[in-house]
């Protein structure tokens, strides 16, 4: 991203001036300035209906400079400010310069939260298209905004990025990211941030017990890949493990999904895009906390290789797993990342996936199930995700459902019975990261957006970009 942050007085050298409006039409910092010349300014408010509630906006040309009054209703938050500055975002998109004063509201960190907001709600992909609409605004100016301002806005933008480049990798076509790609893009990154990389082919794969990445592969003519990054900062002494589900594309393999299904499975390494655009964000930031990132990279198609339902896969860790449907294989390529994440004895492994069905008709398109088998970690992840703005909700792991995905032959089957799907999913998860506190986040719902609101566009939203770093950076503050 290329918004740059400034900060200016009064009167701004910008086509765009963002004001905040609050309920019953009571204006905040800088609005009645901006909008004292303006004639039967009331008479058009009515008229349009604009009260200052959420979600509200509305411009008012004025000479030279356009006044955006952006609507906050009466009990603003956090999320409700990135969620106006997203608008603010969506809005602006035709203005190279925009100033604001939303950074004024009187909430914490209320500069950063601007700037994400407003740079997610800019975005657009625009690599395939022929004459494509990107934003063209090169600046974001903080009326009256302090030094420290300026360096909060200029993190929110850096996050921001992160969210960005995670949204790119879901949005862009499945042809284009094949997993070679994609670990090479992972290469690119290490060398411009400072990050170690490792990244294991196909032979490596083999030799090195992947057993699960390797029984989805089999049916691929692009060959997987495993990577790991690694941000190791001098004198950090905690370790988190993020573990991310990278299926290219999922066709069901020859548990074949139908081609409604298939439509939107160029998404479904939402997960490994999210570990990969957090990395960006914590070595960027250059957060003081060592970070493991493992993402499994793989298409599951139905080539005459394919693994078949019946066929019994061995995972790095030893333990076996039945393969009924071959289109229940996120958890496949996750037991490897998780086995050889947990190898490292990190105080913290969190993976998140795409990972069922079950889980979005539970918890709708926008909210993110969390399993746990520590009551600490998931009460760390919730937190980090409220802050972050992200939210999630704690699902049960229920013991006395472990019996629902045994299996005759091997040490368990890789679907259970046709309710809980998301709990079997996740039971299934437990069993390759040892003892190590865990926290599963399946975001088969909010990974992916079918309609644009606010900040997030149609199509991939980043999701847990910020959740990753949020906990990144509160275990980086629990050890100082």
């Amino acid at each position: 991203m290329t918004l740059s942050i400034e900060m200016s007085s009064a009167p701004v050298d910008a086509e765009v001036l963002a004001v905040p409006v609050f309920a019953d039409r009571a204006w905040g910092t800088g609005a009645e300035e901006a909008l004292a010349d303006i004639e039967g300014l009331e008479a058009h408010l009515d008229a349009v209906g604009f009260s200052g509630k959420k979600g509200q906006l509305t411009a008012i040309p004025g000479s030279g400079m356009t006044v955006l009054l952006v609507g906050l209703g009466d009990d603003l938050d956090a999320e409700g400010l990135r969620q106006a500055a997203g608008r603010m975002g969506r809005r602006a998109r035709k203005s190279k310069r925009v100033a604001t004063t939303l950074h004024s509201v009187g909430i914490d960190e209320a500069a950063e939260l601007v700037a994400t907001g407003f740079a997610l709600g800019q975005y657009s992909f625009d690599e395939h298209r022929s004459k494509g609409k990107p934003s063209v605004t090169e600046a974001l100016i903080l009326v009256d905004g302090s030094a420290d301002e300026v360096a909060e806005a200029e993190r929110g933008a850096t996050l921001a990025g992160g969210v960005v480049t995670a949204r790119n990798l879901v949005n862009r076509p499945p042809g284009h990211k094949a997993p070679v790609a994609f670990a090479g893009w992972a290469e690119e990154l290490a060398q411009r941030t400072g990050l170690s990389i490792e990244v294991f082919d196909e032979d490596q794969i083999e030799s090195e017990r992947f057993g699960g990445l390797g029984g989805v592969a089999a049916g691929a003519h692009n060959p997987a890949r495993m990577v790991v990054l690694r941000h190791e900062p001098e004198g950090a002494t905690k370790t988190v493990a993020f573990v991310g589900k990278g299926i290219i594309f999922d066709s069901g393999g020859l548990s074949l999904k139908p081609p409604k299904g298939m439509e939107d499975m160029k998404t479904d390494m939402a997960g490994a895009a999210a570990v990969f655009g957090a990395m960006e964000v914590i070595a960027s930031l250059d957060v003081g906390v060592n970070v493991m990132a493992v993402m499994p990279l793989t298409e599951n198609m139905p080539g005459g290789g394919a693994m078949r339902p019946g066929d019994v896969l061995q995972a790095r860790n030893g333990k076996t797993i039945e393969v009924l449907n071959t289109d229940a294989e996120g958890r496949l390529v996750l037991a490897d990342g998780l086995s050889l994440a947990a190898e490292s004895s990190p105080d913290l492994i969190v993976d998140i996936a795409t990972l069922t069905g079950a889980c979005k008709v539970a918890l709708g398109p926008r909210i993110a199930g969390l399993f746990s088998n520590d009551d600490d970690a998931a009460e760390a992840v919730e937190s980090a995700a409220k802050r972050a703005g992200e939210r999630v909700w704690r699902m049960p792991l229920a013991r006395d459902y472990r019996s629902m995905i045994d299996s005759v032959v091997a040490d368990m089957k890789n679907t259970g019975e046709r309710w809980g799907g998301a709990i079997t999913a996740a039971l299934l998860l437990e069993e390759f990261v040892d003892d190590t506190p865990w926290v599963h986040l399946d975001i088969a719902g909010p990974g992916r957006s079918e309609s644009a609101r606010h900040y997030v566009q149609k199509g991939g939203t980043g999701f847990g970009v910020r959740t990753l770093v949020a906990v990144a950076q509160d275990l980086a503050a629990s050890s100082d």
